[in-house]
């Protein structure tokens, strides 16, 4: 059952989200064999020095201010938010710290989006990757938002550059199982709470917040379009609860939840992680950032889950002291969680 807001869970959330891109920095493309030759046994492994981070927190980032600057001027609508957001995407397109091996996805679409033209016509619908969700915490943590505000913004946000269905509902749930956590949700309850809201929002298309997205596919319907994206997520959700009915924390996660590298396997293998170790939640990021896949982006999203669920008393201080973008992540927090 739900009871009261986490304290700090906006902090806790935006900083664990980056600890763990840190952390899975160095070993994303490598298989388990190799983390462990390079850094020695998963439960001991240490953020790197110095603590750089990917462009899954450059992009929570490009939203957490987007969404700001949308919030700043009256109640969240499609019409307030889609232009912040694609302008602070264009930015990230462009800047010269946009180094960090960003997927051909976000580029691609950016590269679209720095134009005129509508940005359904910049999204790529054939794409599911997880660069989408990988960054839609700001959403899940955002103060005052209704469940339908909460719902087409963590869409909208996909659709911008990953289109697919799947992104987008893979995108919705994790923004609302980061929101149900910062609510003071217990863990053992959210993979339930998750699939009973995929099943409610099974074939609900949200036309205000994604307009005629559906349409740029070959879909017969909006309600065909969305209800694919929803039945592979609610797969997923499944494969995580298998996997957690005899769990296995010495064995990688991606062996029964996925490589992550796509949106539904992303979130997976981070709810797999996060539930493995619910209250140790450096175990948790440390377990997702020794994995064979898309270790990077499962720590980030293990470590949004985590810190949304315990606060930024989660993490070790001596950690967040040297995080890249610190302060702005901190600046973020404080504003959402005041």
């Amino acid at each position: 059952m739900t009871t009261t807001r986490t304290k700090g869970a906006a902090t806790g959330a935006l900083t664990g989200l980056a600890l763990g891109d840190a952390l899975g920095f160095p070993t994303e493309f490598n298989d388990v064999p190799s983390i462990l030759a390079k850094c020695g046994p998963w439960r001991e492994m240490e953020l790197p020095k110095p603590a750089f981070v990917t462009d899954d927190t450059q992009m929570t980032l490009s939203l957490g201010r987007g969404l700001r600057t949308a919030m700043d001027v009256g109640p969240l609508t499609p019409e307030r938010m889609a232009g912040p957001v694609r302008a602070e995407f264009v930015a990230w397109y462009h800047s010269p710290d946009n180094n960090r091996a960003p997927g051909r996805t976000c580029l691609d679409a950016c590269e679209l989006l720095d134009g005129d033209r509508p940005w359904q016509e910049a999204s790529r619908t054939g794409s599911k990757g997880c660069g989408a969700n990988m960054r839609v915490a700001p959403i899940g943590l955002a103060p005052g938002l209704t469940d339908e505000q909460r719902s087409g913004a963590a869409q909208l946000q996909s659709a911008l550059t990953h289109g697919h269905p799947t992104a987008l509902a893979a995108s919705d749930l994790t923004a609302h199982a980061v929101h149900l956590l910062a609510q003071g949700a217990e863990p053992l309850g959210l993979i339930g709470r998750l699939r009973s809201y995929a099943y409610d929002n099974r074939g609900r298309y949200p036309d205000r917040w994604l307009g005629d997205l559906w349409g740029h596919t070959h879909d017969v319907s909006p309600e065909s379009f969305i209800t694919r994206g929803w039945d592979e997520c609610l797969a997923m959700l499944g494969n995580v609860q298998e996997a957690l009915r005899s769990p296995s924390p010495e064995t990688d996660p991606c062996e029964a939840t996925g490589d992550g590298w796509i949106a539904e396997e992303a979130l997976a293998t981070a709810l797999h992680c996060f539930l493995l170790f619910p209250d140790e939640p450096v175990t948790a990021l440390r377990r997702a950032a020794c994995t064979r896949g898309d270790s990077d982006s499962i720590a980030c999203l293990t470590g949004a889950l985590a810190g949304a669920h315990l606060g930024p008393d989660a993490w070790p201080a001596a950690w967040v002291e040297r995080i890249e973008y610190r302060d702005e992540l901190l600046e973020l927090g404080a504003l959402w969680d005041a």
